[in-house]
């Protein structure tokens, strides 16, 4: 087995959204190996149970620690918010990252009070969303939208076109209307359709996806290690099922 440093980062998702967030670590991080498995044959996770999702979480991540990876990056809101405290409990010795929605940065630079929220329900029933929204977002109106759809135009890869742009039309300007200046994605899938969104809000609100701050976060777990690979980089991993 290879030392911890030189092992492969794991991600997983429902499909093949959380691939923005394997690129934007790759793109941080170009020296380490990667493993991603993209869950296509259980797409959508957002209309699933929790119970349903967490069971999905661990599966994939017997599978990334079997492979030996290092580190699991749970590349998918809805199974953070459904099954991230569960991976810590069960494997305690792993270092975890999750997702959670944009909504500090985006209510810290609004200057009209309101920012919308584009994700899942699942991601929205998560206690991760409800809590962030209290801690940090106090005095902002949040609208959420649930979007399932943007999920079915990305796994189609169906990013743009009059199609799409009629889907992202119709959750997004409900939002510019109500007041939202800023736009917050909060399902890795959205990244795909961050130029169709902007496309649609027309400079009337900003975007705001987490792929960056999830890529820090990634670095500075390893770094607290020691674990950064020096040397690697060469072999990335894609399996779907």
């Amino acid at each position: 087995m290879a030392r911890m440093n030189e092992r492969p980062i794991g991600f997983f998702d429902s499909g093949v959204g959380g691939l923005c967030i394997r690129d934007a670590v790759q793109a941080l991080l170009p020296r380490e190996d990667t493993v991603y498995i993209a869950d296509s044959a259980h797409c959508p996770y957002g209309n699933k149970s929790p119970e349903e999702v967490r069971a999905l979480a661990q599966a994939h991540t017997r599978t990334l620690l079997e492979k030996g990876c290092k580190m699991v990056v749970v590349a998918c809101n809805t199974a953070t918010a459904a099954a991230i405290d569960a991976l810590r409990a069960e494997w305690p010795d792993v270092p975890f990252v999750g997702m959670e929605p944009a909504v500090k940065p985006a209510a810290l630079r609004s200057t009209s009070g309101v920012v919308g929220v584009l994700a899942t329900q699942g991601t929205f029933n998560g206690r991760l969303y409800r809590e962030t929204c209290a801690r940090c977002a106090k005095k902002t109106v949040v609208l959420m939208c649930v979007a399932d759809e943007f999920v079915t135009l990305v796994e189609r890869g169906e990013t743009s076109g009059p199609r799409a742009e009629a889907v992202v039309r119709a959750k997004v300007e409900p939002l510019l209307a109500a007041g939202a200046d800023h736009l917050v994605l909060g399902c890795t899938h959205f990244p795909h359709l961050k130029p169709l969104i902007e496309q649609v809000a027309a400079g009337r609100a900003a975007v705001i996806e987490p792929s960056a701050a999830v890529a820090r976060q990634a670095k500075r777990l390893l770094a607290e290690r020691d674990w950064l690979n020096p040397s690697g980089g060469t072999s990335h991993v894609f399996i779907r099922t």
